[in-house]
């Protein structure tokens, strides 16, 4: 048997936009269309000159053994839905081809492979014929299925009266009980709730510990770096990085502080003319003091700010709101608490916030951000800074069942003593 579950080879796919289906009423009208659409394998020069197409993604080739987790990453638009619709044989690919070594369950996004007018249990089914098992071998993992997707109440309504998470719970449970030998999963998963998120990862980690392969997109980076032993990179449908995931994730996460720099982040002070103070950049830096996204959990980060002002303000209160990925308070800051207002300002400078240890779980924070002049609000950004968290290493020995739970983590010690 092949050590190789999944090869793709110059994969590219090509779109056009707005285009309406045509009706061709003679044999040369039909030709004149074909020989219209832009040839397999042609010019890769991104959108047409009037716009009206683009290519999703471009040459791209990589190859996943068996029993490997590999996460695919990369910002909106890059590719990465696209490459798993051609994987999971839902979309044609326009150039290459992909080679897929084994029966494939898929949780791409929400509406995908399930009747609507079906119910739970009958979708159970047919997926599971879908993925040409016979009707014995569903029944020997449907009460599992059922279990771990929590909805049995409603086993027997129509999905199309679902909630979206209560169609992922039943979704993700089929693809990943049925047995495939490859799972690919979209961020679909961001729609659950955390503790059936962390429940769904550690099913895919023991999908992985079974020789089965892997292939997770997801934006949240904390996730990726635990759960995928590499990582591929997309930008504009191109494959820009493939490796080890620390590595691969680290410089994804530079490329798109570098970019967020690029965007001229002075000309914020020229579209608010009149607030007195405007915080024109932000970045979130490591203990040794450089510009992170991926924080480290138990260590400590600084949250530096560069602010320009008008007609002279003298003292400014700053606060600080951290969020976890489900819009979830995790902790608040503000200068009243400690400094009392920071001053004297002058037409620009630069406040930081400094944490002595970060003890957050895994996940994608933002960090909103509020200024006050004399109990006025001047100045506010709803997500001023974003960060992943890795908590991998934060504790000795490693729980994800005390973690599931938890909003922070704390450092503690067990004592005991008879008598």
């Amino acid at each position: 048997m092949s050590e190789i579950a999944i090869r793709v080879q110059d994969l590219g796919k090509h779109y056009r936009i707005g285009t309406a289906a045509e009706r061709h009423d003679t044999l040369r009208d039909a030709l004149a269309s074909i020989m219209r659409r832009p040839k397999r394998g042609g010019s890769h020069d991104g959108a047409d000159a009037n716009g009206s197409s683009f290519w999703a993604l471009r040459d791209v080739s990589f190859e996943v053994k068996r029993g490997e987790v590999v996460g695919v990453i990369g910002r909106n638009g890059a590719g990465k839905s696209t490459l798993l619709k051609i994987l999971s044989r839902i979309t044609e690919p326009t150039t290459g081809h992909a080679e897929i070594h084994g029966r494939v369950g898929s949780l791409l996004e929400v509406g995908t492979g399930f009747h609507p007018e079906l119910t739970g249990r009958e979708n159970i089914y047919l997926n599971g014929a879908i993925l040409g098992m016979k009707r014995v071998e569903i029944d020997r993992k449907f009460d599992e299925i059922v279990a771990f997707s929590e909805i049995e109440r409603f086993l027997d309504t129509p999905v199309k009266r679902y909630s979206s998470g209560m169609y992922v719970r039943l979704a993700f449970a089929v693809a990943a009980h049925l047995e495939p030998e490859i799972l690919l999963v979209d961020e679909v998963l961001a729609v659950g709730d955390a503790a059936f998120q962390k429940k769904c990862l550690g099913k895919m980690g023991d999908v992985a510990g079974e020789g089965r392969t892997v292939v997770f997109v997801s934006h949240n980076m904390g996730v990726v770096s635990q759960i995928c032993q590499r990582s591929l990179a997309l930008r504009e449908g191109e494959i820009v990085d493939f490796g080890e995931s620390r590595g691969v994730i680290g410089r994804y996460l530079k490329t798109l502080q570098d970019d967020s720099r690029a965007l001229a982040t002075e000309d914020r002070f020229a579209r608010y003319p009149d607030q007195e103070i405007v915080v024109t950049a932000g970045r979130v830096l490591d203990q040794d003091l450089e510009p992170t996204d991926l924080v480290i959990a138990g260590q400590p980060i600084t949250m530096e700010f560069d602010y320009r002002t008008r007609n002279n303000p003298q003292y400014a209160e700053i606060a600080l709101t951290i969020f976890n990925h489900l819009g979830i308070r995790v902790s608040h800051m503000n200068t009243a608490m400690l400094a009392g207002p920071l001053g004297p300002l002058g037409e620009r400078g630069r406040f930081q916030c400094a944490l002595e240890d970060t003890p957050l779980p895994s996940g994608r924070y933002r960090v909103a951000l509020a200024v006050h002049l004399s109990g006025r609000k001047v100045d506010e950004q709803e997500s001023a800074l974003e960060f992943d968290v890795d908590d991998s290493g934060f504790f000795a020995k490693r729980s994800d069942a005390a973690i599931q739970y938890s909003t922070v983590l704390l450092r503690h010690a067990w004592i005991h003593g008879r008598g």
